[in-house]
């Protein structure tokens, strides 16, 4: 019996947990994510809906807790905003418009200065986008910011300015969506 008990607590031990995760709008975020082989958590999820209609879910994770507004802009943790398209509604031109839309608002006057950066990222949204799409923005505090789709990198975009821009649209002072900025940020 003590052997039966000792094998089965060794096997026990050599399992991996799975992530809890939690469903929104039947997206299932995870509590930690994985990126450059730097473990991030979850810090807050949410809707981005628009005229009643739900468009994707976005959820920011953190190399540290305690992420803050400001900490997220201006401080040095790593964090990765993901965004889960949850609607058939958004195409390309739509995402791409929106981002536009977001980055004018986010960068204020340092827009026209970010300009070119601001095209090569919005890159990332130009090929067909589907219900079941994934976006992550891994967000590099003196670097800049890698971009994915569906898991595979498709552009580091460098640049202190450009990263603090893009994170603004989402955790800004005027973001796109002030109920899904208070739901990542754990409000």
């Amino acid at each position: 019996m003590k052997k039966l008990t000792l094998a089965a607590a060794l096997a026990a031990s050599l399992l991996i947990p799975a992530q809890a995760a939690t469903e929104i709008a039947g997206v299932a975020v995870n509590d930690t994510i994985e990126l450059q082989g730097k473990p991030l958590t979850l810090s807050g999820a949410g809707i981005r809906s628009k005229f009643f209609m739900d468009l994707y879910v976005g959820s920011l994770y953190s190399s540290e807790s305690g992420l803050t507004q400001q900490l997220a802009l201006e401080g040095n943790q790593t964090s990765a905003i993901r965004l889960n398209i949850v609607s058939g509604l958004i195409t390309s031109d739509k995402m791409i418009d929106s981002i536009e839309e977001g980055f004018q608002s986010s960068a204020g006057d340092g827009y026209d200065q970010l300009k070119p950066k601001i095209d090569a990222f919005i890159a990332v949204f130009s090929d067909h986008i589907v219900e079941g799409d994934q976006f992550t923005l891994l967000s590099l505090p003196g670097v800049g910011v890698e971009a994915y789709k569906n898991g595979q990198l498709l552009t580091l975009i460098e640049g202190e300015a450009f990263r603090q821009a893009l994170l603004g649209i989402w955790l800004g002072d005027e973001p796109a969506d002030d109920d899904l900025k208070d739901a990542m940020l754990g409000g």
